[in-house]
């Protein structure tokens, strides 16, 4: 498959200025910053004009001299591997920023899951975590992906999640086990989800039964 004309003329090459492995098979791929962004953006990435973009959302803060992009790499995947070889020097292909999962100032709780802490990571590097708690839930304590930094400037604030490891630090337990236990949720927030499909719809119903309104959650699905 290849990219469509419109496509090809949209991402431009760039070089590589670091690609740093922050957990297994988990790596923070940079190159230097040309233009602004808004926290929560995404971009296109390819290795190759030859075939399809992926898309992920930033991680770095915007005031940053690098833009820079969290991934995992997926085995059968057709750009993750690649990536992951990538060294300085090395050219990709990457789009404009672009999308709408941004957050304004008002009182938000910000909920991911593995690596779709990137969007949430990038608001905490630019200054925009004002009134924000966020939850983060994954399988194994070393996959709390800048775990110390999201710690300083959040606080108890910084919900930890962990399912497949009993830590004594974390909650043992799912996303949705922690949601489940609350009693009430806060009246008035925001709510921004980003993570696999699967979590995301049942965040979201779950937070409808909780009385969340609707129109008062957001969603980034990671695929």
């Amino acid at each position: 498959m290849q990219l469509t004309n419109q496509n090809k003329q949209e991402l431009k090459p760039v070089r590589i200025t670091g690609n740093v492995e922050i957990s297994p098979n988990v790596y923070v791929i940079s190159w230097k910053r040309v233009g602004d962004f808004i926290p929560g953006q995404v971009i296109k990435m390819a290795v190759d004009l030859q075939e399809p973009p992926r898309i992920y959302s930033i991680c770095s803060g915007n005031r940053e001299e690098e833009l820079s992009v969290l991934f995992k790499v997926k085995e059968e995947g057709i750009l993750t591997p690649r990536l992951a070889m990538m060294r300085s020097g090395d050219e990709i292909f990457v789009s404009n920023p672009y999308g709408s999962f941004t957050c304004d100032e008002a009182p938000a709780t910000w909920i991911s899951t593995g690596t779709g802490i990137a969007p949430f990571y990038s608001m905490i590097r630019s200054g925009k975590f004002q009134n924000k708690k966020l939850i983060h839930g994954v399988s194994h304590a070393n996959q709390f992906y800048f775990e110390d930094f999201l710690e300083k400037k959040l606080g108890d604030r910084y919900i930890r999640c962990c399912s497949r490891e009993k830590t004594g630090v974390h909650f043992h337990g799912r996303v949705t086990d922690y949601l489940s236990g609350l009693k009430e949720l806060p009246k008035g927030d925001k709510y921004y989800l980003c993570g696999q499909a699967l979590m995301v719809v049942e965040v979201r119903d779950l937070l409808i039964q909780k009385g969340v309104p609707y129109d008062q959650i957001y969603a980034e699905i990671f695929f």
